[in-house]
């Protein structure tokens, strides 16, 4: 790839990118929303730029489409995942008992690395990581050298879908190459005054990599690094993406609905603001000279009448009603409608009826989680293979969203095991996964010896 294309972007990206930018506003609220908030305020027909200018001001946002998403993130990771590693890699499993406590060399364990990966997802429409490995000045010559340099120390980076400017695919389906494009502000030292935007590319094939940097803004790309990249063995690109079905994107089900929900807010809230000011009418047939004002008084003849306009409140009931609407519809198309409700509200429901209400929201928290899984799974094995610790990684859990549960999975364990089925494996599998499954938050070490001990047990 020549240096003159590699700022170039795909067609898919570019017509994605003021969407995703939105949708980060949508998402973050507070100062980030406001401070674009002319992107998303719609003025008035013939709406004086002035008042205009302050209802900008005046802006507000009830960031209900945040909430949720943080919602499905705290609820699907509520248990972190269990993992594991069969095969007979001690030193594997040394290896990824470090990388689950720090997967990026920046101190974040695994499952806050694929949390954050989810909120990405649900708020973009997909996510990405790439499995990279350390560079080092010679070149080991066995497995024992690697390891005391940290060659094969592989860690993830996380990117959005923002970073991926351009790419390509194979017959495959498969990435046949990418561009990755991030932007971050520095200075050449500590005693320049001004900061510099330097922006970095990544490019990355099937077995080679290449990095480039511009310092600022219209001096020359240079070439950083190039070479093999940890993955070239298995010759594919190592970044690893997830995406999610049109229908469970949430913020592009709820993205429209939350602005209508913004914009019609903010008219009520003007409307209201502007009714305590009410603007006072004389009915007189003279012609009306005095001041009017609190610090005034006014001198009315015999057939003069004095009032104020005050709206009826009719058309606020209705903007009111609609906003109560525009909620529900968020939640709902969120597949949280039995979370739409006016807060506060009195309606009493059973333990049954509740549980009714979250089976939809349940199946979806399911499909969240295969998704995670398969993604997280895809990762690990890769980083595994690249290693050549010949483990078969398995991701499991993120399947059950109340402590409750464990209590009906442990006598559903009982009733199998009681059937008497003539298989250890089936036996060693029930205990490994309820001792893991219970134990979920020790560390992976642990976990790891547990399920080695199991795996021991003889009949």
């Amino acid at each position: 790839m020549a240096l003159i294309d590699i700022d170039l972007e795909h067609p898919e990206y570019r017509s994605k990118k003021a969407v995703w930018k939105q949708y980060r506003d949508l998402y973050a609220g507070g100062e980030q929303l406001k401070n674009s908030a002319s992107e998303y305020l719609v003025r008035r027909q013939r709406e004086p730029g002035d008042v205009y200018a302050e209802r900008l001001r005046r802006a507000f946002y009830e960031n209900y489409i945040g909430s949720i998403v943080d919602w499905y993130g705290a609820t699907l990771f509520r248990r972190e995942p269990v993992l594991s590693f069969d095969g007979r890699n001690e030193a594997g499993r040394t290896y990824f008992s470090a990388l689950i406590d720090d997967c990026d060399l920046r101190g974040t364990n695994l499952a806050d690395f694929f949390r954050r990966q989810f909120l990405t997802t649900l708020v973009a429409g997909s996510s990405y990581v790439l499995v990279d490995f350390p560079r080092v000045a010679e070149k080991a010559s066995n497995r024992a050298e690697e390891d005391a340099v940290g060659a094969s120390r592989g860690y993830l980076v996380e990117y959005s879908p923002e970073d991926l400017i351009n790419w390509s695919y194979d017959d495959h389906g498969s990435f046949e190459w990418v561009v990755l494009r991030t932007r971050s502000l520095r200075k050449e030292n500590a005693e320049d005054a001004s900061w510099l935007q330097e922006t970095r590319w990544s490019y990355f094939d099937k077995e080679t990599f290449r990095h480039f940097r511009r310092v600022k803004e219209g001096s020359a790309i240079e070439l950083l690094d190039e070479g093999l990249h940890g993955l070239a063995k298995q010759h594919r690109v190592p970044l690893f993406g997830t995406q999610l079905p049109e229908g469970m994107w949430l913020m592009n089900r709820a993205g429209l609905l939350q602005l209508e929900h913004f914009n019609k807010s903010n008219a009520l809230g003007w409307a209201l603001t502007m009714g305590l000011f009410a603007m006072p009418v004389i009915y007189s047939d003279r012609e009306w000279t005095q001041m009017v004002g609190e610090s005034y008084y006014i001198q009315l003849g015999p057939e003069d009448k004095f009032g104020w306009t005050e709206p009826e409140g009719k058309v606020y009931q209705i903007a009111s009603d609609n906003l109560e609407r525009l909620k529900g519809e968020i939640y709902r198309v969120c597949y949280l409608a039995q979370m739409g409700g006016p807060i506060g509200g009195s309606k009493q429901t059973s333990g049954l009826s509740k549980q009714r209400d979250f089976s939809v929201t349940q199946e979806v928290l399911r499909a969240f989680g295969d998704c995670m899984k398969d993604h997280m799974r895809r990762v690990l094995q890769a980083v595994s293979d690249a290693r050549e610790d010949e483990f078969r990684v398995g991701v499991t859990g993120m399947d059950e969203f109340d402590i409750g549960d464990f209590g009906t999975e442990l006598d559903d364990a009982e009733r199998i095991l009681r059937l008497g089925i003539a298989s250890e494996t089936l036996r060693k599998e029930i205990f490994k996964k309820l001792a893991l499954k219970f134990l979920c938050d020790v560390g992976q070490d642990v976990k790891a010896r547990i399920a080695g001990e199991i795996e021991a047990m003889s009949d």
